[in-house]
């Protein structure tokens, strides 16, 4: 192979090069997966995710110093009786070395995403979030100056900020739920010079996840055994997936797939029930019955993803089976438990989303799902708010415009957009 990477699809088997391409040229219902031509995990003196650049889909790196920081655990490991504990954190806890300003790891998908997208001169970039995702791809805009479309509901508006100026975002806000956002966003990638990110099919956002696994493996000489972390779309269980095969056929980490051991917050757990029933197909009705009052009643709302890519080859489905993994309905009451666990123990608090992943690891103890003298990785999604507070500035994003649910691009707010993309001056592929 004389390209860093190519893309694969596995549902026909093609290779072919990356154009930041999101769906097989041939219509195959599957996710595509990065190719590299390093079999054999070489790490680059480079900062933060791009120590793992070989095994990421882009050419260049950004000087952002933000990755995923794994130690070994001795508080939370004692007190749930697990010896033999990783935790790798992505958030803001200087402490550790960790520095992810905005407190999540939806920094290791902004990263490579935006620079896959320069590298291949696609457009400007739109993302549809709950929060956290599009104040990850602000953060990053910010620090390159990348200009990126956000569409996010009205309430998780004052989710979006960065800890430095970003005047390069276009914020639109929707009174409706993620689902909505992800419904505009749609309309909003059909003018030209604005692509969708792609979620789950975006290579990028995957394998910047998949580091969570990497180096998880690094700091403890192997892969675990076991698997956990909190999940709405379920993309960083695939991306943890596949991450693992690439380190099995390294052949220094070992030669066993971890178990996954995957949590939703009750009452909106679709991919739960799906599991339990063992169907491919989430079925809405069975599922997600009421879903708008279940959503609303939940702690963790960045885990409310109605569409996620569950049955889809090489999906959450998939990852699930190849592992022999399993699936966690866990309260808001046991996940604010965990959390408040967590801060007293390790020192640091939590996003809601990593606090119904400690609790499903409590259960998984409790309920003797695992082996607790295994190697187990806890993939803590987010936290240090509080520290980052103390110590950043914050510098709220103001919404371009607000929108109804439902509501269509009109003439208006369509020139409004395509006035603003025009300012940006970005070159788009032809």
């Amino acid at each position: 192979m004389k390209e860093k990477y190519l893309l694969h699809c596995p549902g026909c088997g093609r290779l072919f090069p990356d154009h930041y391409t999101l769906d097989c040229p041939g219509g195959c219902d599957a996710l595509l997966r990065a190719v590299y031509a390093e079999r054999r995990l070489i790490l680059k003196d480079l900062p933060g995710i791009f120590r793992y650049s070989g095994w990421l889909p882009i050419e260049g790196h950004l000087p952002i110093d933000a990755g995923p920081v794994s130690y070994e655990s001795v508080g939370l490991a004692r007190e749930l009786g697990v010896p033999h504990l990783t935790i790798t954190f992505s958030g803001y806890w200087p402490e550790r070395g960790a520095g992810m300003e905005t407190c999540s790891f939806k920094e290791l998908e902004a990263q490579p995403t935006a620079l896959r997208l320069r590298e291949k001169g696609a457009g400007i970039i739109q993302v549809s979030s709950a929060g956290n995702t599009g104040r990850a791809f602000c953060q990053v805009s910010g620090l390159t100056g990348t200009p990126v479309v956000v569409v996010v509901p009205t309430p998780a508006a004052d989710r979006l900020w960065t800890t430095v100026p970003a005047e390069n975002v276009c914020l639109i806000t929707i009174d409706g739920d993620y689902s909505d956002s992800i419904a505009f966003g749609r309309e909003v990638c059909k003018l030209p010079g604005i692509v969708p990110e792609g979620g789950a099919k975006n290579v990028a956002r995957r394998d910047g996840m998949g580091t969570v696994m990497l180096d998880g493996a690094v700091s403890a000489g192997r892969l675990p055994d076991y698997y956990f972390q909190a999940v709405g779309s379920g993309t960083g269980g695939i991306a943890a997936w596949e991450a693992a095969e690439r380190l099995i056929a390294d052949g220094r980490f070992g030669s066993r797939l971890p178990e996954l051991h995957l949590s939703q917050n009750l009452p909106f757990v679709p991919m739960v029930r799906a599991h339990e029933a063992g169907r491919r197909d989430i079925v809405p009705s069975e599922d997600m019955p009421d879903p708008e009052a279940s959503i609303a009643r939940v702690s963790a709302d960045v885990l409310t993803n109605r569409h996620p890519p569950w049955g889809i080859r090489g999906g959450v489905f998939d990852a699930l089976a190849a592992s022999g993994g399993r699936m966690y309905a866990v309260t808001n009451e046991e996940a604010q438990d965990a959390g408040r666990l967590f801060a007293e123990i390790e020192g640091i608090d939590l996003d809601p989303a990593a606090a119904v992943a400690v609790a499903s690891l409590a259960c998984a103890v409790n309920e003797r799902f695992i082996d607790p003298e295994k190697h187990v990785l806890l993939n803590v999604t987010g936290g240090g708010y509080e520290r980052a507070a103390e110590d950043l500035d914050r510098h709220l994003i103001e919404p371009f415009t607000r929108v109804r649910a439902g509501a269509g691009l009109d003439g208006s707010l369509r020139d409004d957009i395509l006035e603003w993309v025009s300012e940006q001056g970005v070159a788009v592929r032809a």
